[in-house]
């Protein structure tokens, strides 16, 4: 687990604090006792990760990832860091749509 959030993942977390999108998220949060989710919304089983450069090569692991997360019967949304830091706008509108699903 790591220290501190990158700049991307402060930027949409100043987002997601204090229910700004009516439910509670939480990050950082430790999932299946082998992975670190970006962000999780306990009460959607939603987890939100944020993809930087380094996802570019994790292609088939993050997909791995998924699989076992969704097979556990949590919701897995993903979304590019040049989106959030481009147009937090539509990254929010994105977060939004998984949380109606």
């Amino acid at each position: 687990m790591r220290g501190s959030l990158t700049a991307t993942e402060q930027l949409l977390w100043n987002h997601l604090r204090s229910r700004r999108l009516g439910v509670v998220f939480r990050r950082q949060v430790p999932l299946l006792g082998r992975f670190i989710a970006d962000f999780y919304a306990p009460s959607e089983r939603l987890v939100l990760e944020v993809d930087g450069a380094y996802h570019g090569e994790r292609g088939r692991a993050d997909a791995r990832r998924d699989a076992a997360l969704d097979h556990a019967g949590y919701r897995v949304a993903r979304l590019e860091a040049s989106l959030i830091v481009s147009n937090i706008e539509a990254a929010l509108a994105l977060i939004r749509a998984a949380l109606l699903v």
